[in-house]
């Protein structure tokens, strides 16, 4: 791998990779509007500045493991041990929470009169918070406190995005009549006069010297589709997944739910540490999936099998396209044999006609080696990460090499 690649994409037996278009994301339509908790959208879309740091803050609190946020604990903690502090809430939650940057708080934590003031901003941004009912007054984060954090993370994914173009994949060969104009074929009952094909009614009139057009001269589009796609994203919330890894993923998470459902596919979540603790089956509810991905903060160890295992049973039955990609850090390590428990799960997946694609995020040799198993076993792509940046695209790349 060159220093510039951040990843390298492994095939499994499918080796196809999509390629990527100039054509945009477009912040609009019913997804967007599915948002409108309105003061929370429209406040974020106008910039306004303290709406959108509380937001950032409550998604840090999260990415770092924190359901709660009691200033009393962590301004005892920065005055009495400044490494714990940073090791506990990260240097992005200790910068919004404070008010002050981290390397300004270790040059001045010692003065007595910065301590007091920090006190009094720590404070001030407490009660702003509980006030605007995104903390109870125990400092857990509400549900209200939730939605500012999902709207925070969908508004940067897609900013983020949206300059850079996305990801488009190929036609299907499944007929659908809401998919894209190809070749054509004789106008029948059942076709919408919406998909008549103009200029190949006229050639054909043409070609059998009809001077006025017939019921029999009509050519409509047939219309080719991508084929519904039922695809679950697993993602890794054990704890070597905390702050920036979390971050990157649940983006991941956001854009690939952004394009199934904009695409007319489904998208299903499950959320998995030592055990599972989301499992939402394929859907186009996209402010459902984003609310469970937002809320999502690091604990414990990685059941990978238990949650592949689990999205088996979330696909619905039906000839669709069945897809799962997994997004983990590390080696399964929950289980009396982790490996070969999540290399028979990989197994059912496939035998129940579930292909299955893993990202793996700086995994060593002996990760590696494992994760490359599992995805020739699943008929799907192992995508070596060593750099976060564009771990969204790469997922979205994984999604649109679905045939």
């Amino acid at each position: 791998m060159s220093a510039s690649t951040p990843f390298r994409v492994i095939p499994g037996s499918s080796d196809t990779v999509a390629k990527a278009t100039e054509k945009a994301i477009e912040f609009e339509g019913k997804l967007a509007s599915q948002l409108k908790e309105n003061k929370l959208m429209h406040s974020v879309l106008q910039n306004d500045r303290t709406i959108i740091n509380d937001g950032k803050l409550l998604k840090e609190a999260l990415n770092m493991g924190q359901s709660s946020l009691v200033p009393d604990a962590m301004f005892e903690t920065l005055v009495s041990d400044y490494k714990l502090a940073e090791k506990l809430f990260g240097k992005g939650l200790l910068r919004l929470a404070t008010g002050h940057s981290p390397d300004y708080l270790k040059q001045n934590l010692r003065i007595p009169e910065f301590r007091k003031k920090l006190r009094g901003d720590m404070d001030r941004i407490n009660e702003r918070l509980v006030n605007e009912g995104y903390l109870e007054k125990d400092g857990s984060i509400t549900g209200f406190g939730i939605d500012l954090a999902s709207v925070v993370l969908y508004v940067e994914e897609l900013e983020r995005l949206i300059p850079k173009g996305t990801l488009s994949g190929k036609l299907s060969k499944y007929p659908n009549p809401f998919g894209e104009k190809g070749e054509g074929i004789k106008f029948h009952r059942g076709l919408s006069y919406k998909d008549i094909n103009v200029k190949g009614t006229l050639k054909m009139a043409a070609r059998r010297l009809h001077k006025e057009l017939i019921v029999e001269d009509l050519i409509a589009h047939r219309r080719e589709a991508r084929g519904t796609k039922h695809v679950v994203f697993l993602l890794d919330s054990s704890g070597s997944m905390r702050e920036t890894k979390i971050d990157h993923a649940k983006r991941a998470g956001v854009a690939l739910a952004y394009k199934a459902i904009n695409d007319g596919n489904k998208i299903g979540l499950v959320v998995f540490s030592t055990s599972v603790l989301v499992a939402e089956k394929p859907s186009r509810d996209f402010t459902s999936i984003l609310r469970k991905i937002a809320r999502v903060s690091p604990r414990k160890e990685t059941n990978l099998a238990e949650a592949i295992k689990t999205a088996i049973g979330l696909f619905p039955r039906g000839e669709h396209t069945k897809h799962i990609i997994a997004l983990t850090d590390a080696l399964p390590t929950f289980g009396n044999e982790p490996e070969q428990e999540t290399l028979a799960q990989v197994s059912n997946a496939r035998a129940a006609g579930i292909t299955f694609s893993l990202v793996g995020i700086g995994l060593d040799s002996k990760g590696e080696e494992l994760a490359k198993r599992m995805a020739e076993l699943g008929n799907g792509r192992l995508y070596a990460v060593r750099q976060l940046e564009g771990l969204d695209r790469i997922v979205l790349m994984d999604y649109l090499a679905l045939k």
